[in-house]
């Protein structure tokens, strides 16, 4: 049988990054929450948290942090189906879920605002690239993902969403500068670019699609989409930027497309657990609304 009381602590530790944060949130001393956790090591046999700042989880301990997540899930639907069964009052259910970057700052974050004022339930998002949130699922860190792949990870169910538009934008200043003479692997090689992090390709992709070649570009490092678009207003270099954050620079002309009708799409899936849960299906159902209204769908 399984100690409740440690597994949670265990997910606390992981959930707030430190024993001191866990231990405020479920209310004991930080003593308690280490004890707790000890405890759970000797019963499993193997190390759960990985002591830093912040702390983290080994793959053990991640897979019995996605195992709360979901009796947590489960213990939500019981008490929906047995009103009378004793609980703490009013708990709302941590939902950890993964999104790409530019998908949160543009259509995802409404479609979960939306189901987060109404359902018992504490959003916890995680940030990475479209590539990498598949990941996620699979280490059994969060529930639900937004990813740009198809394939299913174990345990999930998988929906296309529609596909996210970028396109290739800069100022007319570093247009004029760089690109005068048009835009291929001469002056794409000389042009500063802009890139969200070391596993963002976008820019790559565009480039390999419009040259039919690798070209090695010069590139500033911005992990924010909106510091992304302030950069490129700036003309500090061109990149690829999601067509609704851009819209209205390019329709006031401080952004212009470096080769116009060249668009990116990205597809983009839903992945969820397969686990039967009225709140992950709330989640759901926002998420395809919001996704089937802002993304390209073909």
């Amino acid at each position: 049988m399984m100690d409740y009381a440690s597994l949670s602590a265990l997910a606390a530790v992981v959930r707030e990054g430190s024993f001191e944060r866990a231990a405020r949130a479920l209310h004991v001393t930080p003593s308690a929450v280490s004890q707790r956790i000890r405890l759970l090591e000797e019963q499993v046999g193997c190390a759960l948290v990985v002591r830093g700042a912040p702390c983290g989880a080994t793959e053990t301990g991640r897979r019995l942090c996605q195992h709360v997540d979901r009796v947590r899930l489960l213990e939500h639907e019981l008490h929906g189906e047995l009103p009378t069964l004793t609980h703490d009052g009013a708990v709302r259910v941590p939902l950890p879920v993964a999104v790409n970057a530019d998908s949160l700052a543009t259509w995802f974050a409404p479609a979960m605002a939306r189901f987060a004022a109404d359902a018992p339930v504490l959003m916890a998002i995680a940030v990475d690239d479209q590539d990498h949130t598949a990941d996620w699922l699979r280490s059994g860190t969060v529930l639900a993902a937004v990813t740009g792949t198809a394939r299913q990870a174990a345990g999930c169910n998988s929906r296309p969403l529609g596909a996210m538009r970028y396109l290739a934008v800069a100022s007319p200043g570093l247009v004029a500068r760089y690109f005068a003479k048009g835009v291929g692997v001469a002056s794409l090689t000389d042009a500063p670019s802009l890139v969200f992090n070391t596993k963002d390709e976008l820019q790559a992709r565009w480039v390999q699609r419009l040259c039919h070649r690798h070209v090695e570009l010069p590139r500033h490092t911005l992990p924010s989409p909106q510091a992304f678009v302030t950069a490129a207003v700036a003309g500090m270099g061109w990149g690829l930027h999601p067509q609704e954050l851009v819209a209205g620079h390019l329709a006031d002309g401080s952004l212009v497309e470096l080769v116009p009708d060249t668009p990116l799409d990205v597809p983009l899936y839903w992945q969820q657990a397969r686990a039967t849960s009225s709140l992950l299906a709330g989640l759901t159902r926002e998420v395809l609304a919001a996704a089937s209204a802002a993304l390209v769908q073909r």
